[in-house]
């Protein structure tokens, strides 16, 4: 059986997005149902063979993971904020991870990693995101700003 344009749109946009969902949507389904017909179209066997097919047509004599690592590094580097976070992003979908990611880290390693993040943003994007924290009072916004004009 011959894929439909739909399917075949889905099978090409998996291999990119490694998520059923976005896929769909990039097929063209309702955000809506993207979900459901992502679901659906990978319980398809000629679905899943297409994009095994696409799959193995991809060769490359580029390493892209350390391709990416690279971009990454040199962006953290000169506080090109928005150009790291794409490049994280990149890393996940060609690392094959979902949006749901775990970390099994301790206490260390998770503030290490959150402060280097952290250096990422930049003081006044992370001072924006504080702001935004349920643990922060209106007295301590008020107590933050009389120490800014000291």
């Amino acid at each position: 059986m011959a894929l439909n344009e739909k399917q075949e749109k889905f099978a090409q946009s998996y291999i990119l997005h490694r998520n059923a969902t976005e896929a769909a949507k990039a097929a063209g389904y309702s955000s809506r149902s993207a979900n459901n017909q992502g679901y659906r179209l990978l319980q398809i066997e000629e679905v899943t063979q297409r994009i095994a097919e696409l799959e193995n047509e991809l060769e490359t004599n580029v390493d892209v993971i350390n391709e990416i690592e690279n971009q990454y590094e040199f962006a953290k580097a000169n506080g090109h904020t928005n150009s790291a976070l794409k490049a994280l992003e990149l890393l996940s979908r060609v690392r094959g991870t979902s949006g749901d990611i775990t970390f099994s880290m301790d206490e260390e390693n998770l503030e290490t990693a959150i402060v280097s993040y952290l250096n990422i943003l930049g003081e006044e994007q992370v001072l924006n995101l504080i702001s935004k924290c349920n643990f922060i009072t209106e007295e301590d916004e008020e107590d933050a700003k009389e120490m800014e004009g000291v």
